[in-house]
């Protein structure tokens, strides 16, 4: 079991966040980052080739990290790879100390750096958990036996913001239905309509973590606002930074602000610093979520 499950099955809150491998071989500067924040987050997603920009394995990155003594949570997007890419990418995961999976479809190739890459989609988001589950119980997809099972802790992805609710809490269903038992969130920034959203999922067993990304300026909250699906910050915190003095301080304390609203509604929160790394450590003290 890893330590993210173990935490969680004890009831206790829990922190993850996010790196990005670089485009090449040099980790020095992720390492860097995992260090800052290892005492304050419990496991750290490692993004697969993220906005379908090519960057170094997940899986190595994972691997290494482990290594370190940090958690690694290793994303599986089904954009670039078949299920049986998939499937042995999951064994050499688990073979090498990889304990936790957040599953995704990924960004379309063509708003990446290779946009003549073809993409795969060769099964849904739902087919490749159950895929992890069936490698938990001895099986791969197919139901042909394994030598011996893994232990993977499945997880996902949700948005609390969907226009069509409806059909994102169906979704959501559909991924527990197939094993998944923990969902990291797109970013939060209406705390009452998140409760809306947790008030409908509470008959399922699972833990939602809420993703909390800082207002880095007007101009990306405009951004997120215009061009990705399910954000929607309100203008009273886009006027919050328009007149602030000090943009860091002020998006600091809205992300606690929002971290102390939502804490009692769900199990966790899953923090994506976008080169804020080095402020997250001051945002989840004065949350009240210290060194973890």
């Amino acid at each position: 079991m890893s330590k993210l499950q173990a935490k969680l099955k004890a009831g206790k809150f829990v922190v993850t966040g996010e790196l990005t491998p670089p485009k090449g071989v040099d980790i020095s500067e992720l390492l860097g980052r995992a260090e800052l924040l290892a005492k304050h987050i419990d496991a750290f997603n490692i993004t697969d080739s993220h906005a379908s920009k090519m960057s170094l394995s997940p899986m190595a990155t994972a691997h290494v990290l482990t290594d370190t003594g940090v958690e690694p949570i290793m994303q599986m997007t089904t954009r670039d790879r078949n299920r049986i890419a998939l499937q042995s990418d999951m064994l050499g995961a688990a073979l090498l100390g990889v304990k936790n999976i957040v599953c995704m479809g990924g960004d379309p190739p063509h708003l990446g750096d290779h946009p003549e890459a073809k993409p795969v989609f060769d099964i849904s988001t739902e087919d490749l958990i159950q895929a992890a589950g069936n490698m938990n119980s001895g099986t791969d997809l197919m139901g042909n036996a394994l030598n011996q099972a893994t232990n993977l802790y499945v997880g996902a992805v949700v948005n609390p913001g969907a226009d069509d609710l409806d059909k994102e809490i169906s979704r959501l269903e559909s991924k527990v239905a197939a094993g998944a038992r923990f969902f990291q969130s797109q970013a939060i920034f209406d705390s009452a309509r998140f409760a809306d959203f947790m008030q409908r999922v509470s008959h399922l067993d699972i833990a939602i973590l809420a993703g909390v990304m800082p207002i880095k300026s007007v101009k990306m909250a405009r951004f997120m606002n215009e061009k990705i699906p399910g954000i929607d910050v309100p203008e009273s915190l886009i006027d919050r930074v328009g007149v602030a003095e000090d943009v860091i301080a002020e998006s600091s304390a809205i992300a606690v602000d929002i971290i102390r609203d939502i804490q009692p509604l769900c199990q966790g929160i899953h923090v994506m610093a976008l080169g804020w790394e080095e402020h997250i450590p001051a945002v989840l003290s004065e949350a009240g979520l210290g060194a973890q």
